[in-house]
């Protein structure tokens, strides 16, 4: 019997806080031929690497080849131990994730942010296909950054390129200082205001209500002034971030994902926020959100062997 012909394989898993994610991409054209989701195992380290071990068992199965493997995490890999650090997943923080998964799956791996990975798939086939430099901004539970210059992770030096949302938030404001605690350490971070989360906490703060952001972005959009006021002042809080990276590394587009890049007020008003903060006597760069939703940091952990 004639065996199928081999695709040119690209497999990419998001490591999540509450999912992992299996994805597999023809190398050529993009095209998705697996995905499988399954909840992480919380405070489990053995067994997520276990998890992993087996989505990429189901994909290859199902596919009937083997591929490349690329893993995108909420941290990064330090350069100085080579070990896990910064993830909010603090499991595996101190762990050698490489190590352990080139061991489990006897092939190597590339593993990069979270957020990297979304820039990354972003430059290559999506929101920012073709641009030089893409700031990939991920605005959900948390908010972090990532950044892809030729279609390629920056990784930096020290491994922290792009850890934009540890730094406290720009031109804070007297009734915003010093801003909530966060889990870095720090106080009024990016990452603590400019979230979904922080989206919400902020409304909580002002109306004594808890409410998912959805709920209260549409009573912002029914005319409710505590909701309004709330995402009035997210928006400012998000364009001052952005302007303080526009200035740093000027980007050719910012990119959103996370649930908050679905509200499209953010598009229509972040520049106006943005300029008075920018140095420059003109700013004209778009702000676009992710082409491939919740699936585009798992498509660029597949595309970090696309070189």
């Amino acid at each position: 019997m004639t065996q199928p012909q081999a695709l040119p394989l690209r497999l990419g898993i998001d490591w999540g806080g509450t999912k992992m994610e299996v994805i597999a991409l023809d190398a050529a054209s993009g095209r998705e031929l697996f995905r499988k989701r399954v909840a992480t195992p919380r405070d489990d380290y053995p067994g997520c690497i276990s998890v992993v071990r087996d989505l990429v068992a189901a994909a290859e199965s199902a596919i009937g080849t083997t591929g490349t493997l690329g893993l995108g995490i909420p941290g990064s890999l330090s350069p100085a131990t080579g070990l896990v650090k910064n993830a909010n997943s603090t499991w595996m923080n101190g762990k050698p994730l490489d190590r352990d998964l080139e061991q489990a799956l006897a092939r190597p791996v590339r593993i990069q942010n979270d957020a990297n990975c979304l820039a990354v798939s972003e430059a290559t086939d999506g929101a920012g296909a073709g641009a030089h430099l893409v700031h990939a901004i991920i605005i959900g539970t948390g908010c972090g950054s990532g950044i892809a210059i030729d279609g390629r992770a920056h990784r930096g030096a020290n491994g922290i390129g792009g850890e934009w949302g540890n730094i406290p938030l720009p031109w804070m404001r007297e009734d915003e200082f010093p801003g909530p605690d966060c889990w870095t350490g720090h106080r009024g971070t990016i990452d603590r205001l400019c979230s979904g989360s922080g989206f919400q906490w902020d409304y909580t703060q002002a109306s004594g209500e808890t409410l998912t952001g959805r709920e209260i972005v549409a009573l912002a959009r029914a005319g409710n002034a505590q909701a309004a006021a709330s995402l009035a002042r997210y928006i400012s809080r998000l364009g001052r971030a952005m302007a303080m990276a526009a200035n740093l590394i000027d980007p050719d587009v910012f990119v959103l994902g996370g649930g908050m890049s679905n509200v499209d007020e953010l598009y229509e008003r972040l520049p106006a926020a943005m300029a008075p903060f920018i140095f420059s006597d003109r700013y004209e760069v778009p702000i676009r959100k992710a082409a491939h939703g919740d699936s585009s940091g798992v498509r660029g952990a597949a595309w970090l062997w696309n070189d």
